[in-house]
């Protein structure tokens, strides 16, 4: 029988997907999960997002589109950099992708292969670890925790470089983390990266409208402008304007990058939907203020999550600062036993104890490079926080 590619060797299936899967066919069996897994916005893409999706259908207009994205929403992209994060992109510094999952991916392909190392903090998105194994790259972890608040710094990137990084991740707010990165911060890093020219960067940027406290959004490109032929910026419509069905993602960035990942398109993904598109010109141009007001309701999701799980013996959580999960930390729970006489390890175990005995589900850390955490989404109810961090805090009450 013929042999599979070795590049699958190179990473693992989503941890994430794998647990979707397993708690969808759980409510399929009529069982109740407060489900904490799901990183997705709850809200509905709002109204005139779906007109303008609904008018393209009327007005024709579901053929073939340009590979890296139509001129309309290539000036919208324009715009919105403009507005938001005062960068200044051409149309032909500017791709689409049918989603940002598949932008980053080809991005990572076009600046990397074997024998070049990325550098990503952990705990990470699981999907950017997956990514770089696809583009045959090695990936270089630097973990960071609590006291670094989640964050790379100068002295640890410092020392993460090597003569073969090729790449550097920053992700802001993260996923899983929450962590934020102040303008200072990210100006911090690029003053060292000035003295290594051959580093390019990709600013995941996803989460930008959903941050907390009163902080505001800074991006490396605006931030340290003296780097900008080597940055790419990656942002998309998914998780700010609820819009994850809709599959659009973009970037801005140095044209040769751009020139990479639209040649890599023209021979794998061909032009995002034409219907996707006109909704997504409608999320950037039209109406923004809604996006304050679903932060708020983030944040306050957020401080109630906090509060659920203060009184949860073994558990501690850092206070995230933007995007919509806690990365608890378990620490305190292992080595207990559950009721059932099984002695909890790791964020994995206790995670199966949720999941198997008290119908909560939580994503262990292993998934994101790092234990012994968890993460939870609070893109839900209320009704489901409340309910489910009670849930949460009883079982830690019960183990012995």
């Amino acid at each position: 029988m013929p042999a599979l590619s070795s590049r699958l060797d190179r990473f693992e299936p989503s941890p994430i997907s794998q647990l979707f899967d397993r708690a969808t066919r759980k409510k399929s069996e009529g069982k109740t999960l407060w489900d904490f897994s799901t990183g997705e916005p709850d809200f509905d893409t709002p109204p005139h997002i779906c007109l303008a999706g609904k008018n393209a259908i009327d007005a024709g207009d579901t053929r073939y589109t340009p590979v890296a994205g139509t001129v309309a929403l290539k000036a919208a992209i324009s715009r919105k950099f403009s507005r938001d994060n005062d960068l200044e992109f051409s149309p032909s510094q500017i791709v689409v992708g049918a989603g940002a999952k598949p932008l980053i991916a080809a991005a990572m392909q076009a600046v990397v292969g074997t024998g070049d190392e990325v550098i990503l903090t952990t705990p990470c998105w699981p999907s950017h670890v997956g990514m770089i194994g696809l583009a045959g790259a090695t990936p270089s972890r630097v973990p960071v925790n609590e006291k670094t608040a989640f964050k790379l710094n100068p002295e640890l990137l410092s020392r993460a470089i090597t003569p073969r990084t090729k790449l550097l991740i920053l992700c802001s707010p993260s996923n899983p983390t929450g962590a934020v990165y102040s303008a200072d911060e990210l100006r911090a890093l690029g003053e060292v990266l000035q003295a290594h020219p051959d580093i390019w960067v990709l600013s995941d940027d996803l989460y930008e409208h959903i941050i907390f406290d009163g902080r505001r959004f800074a991006t490396l490109a605006q931030a340290a402008p003296g780097l900008s032929e080597r940055i790419l910026t990656v942002n998309g419509v998914s998780k700010s304007y609820a819009m994850t069905g809709w599959r659009i993602g973009f970037g801005g960035g140095p044209r040769r990058w751009i020139d990479g990942i639209g040649k890599i398109f023209t021979q794998s993904n061909g032009g995002p939907c034409s219907i996707s598109q006109a909704a997504a010109i409608a999320a950037l141009d039209g109406p923004q203020s809604f996006l304050a007001d679903w932060t708020k309701i983030y944040q306050h999701r957020r401080d109630l999550a906090l509060a659920g799980l203060k009184h949860a013996p073994g558990l501690e959580c850092a206070v995230p600062e933007g995007a919509f999960y806690l990365m608890p930390n378990c620490a305190g729970v292992l080595g207990k036993t559950t009721p059932g006489g099984t002695r909890i390890k790791t964020s994995t175990d206790f995670s199966s104890y949720l999941f198997e005995h008290w119908g909560v589900v939580v994503i262990p850390g292993p998934g994101f490079d790092c234990d012994p955490y968890f993460r939870m989404s609070t893109a839900t109810s209320e009704a489901v926080i409340t309910a489910g961090t009670a849930r949460i805090r009883d079982a830690c009450k019960a183990l012995t």
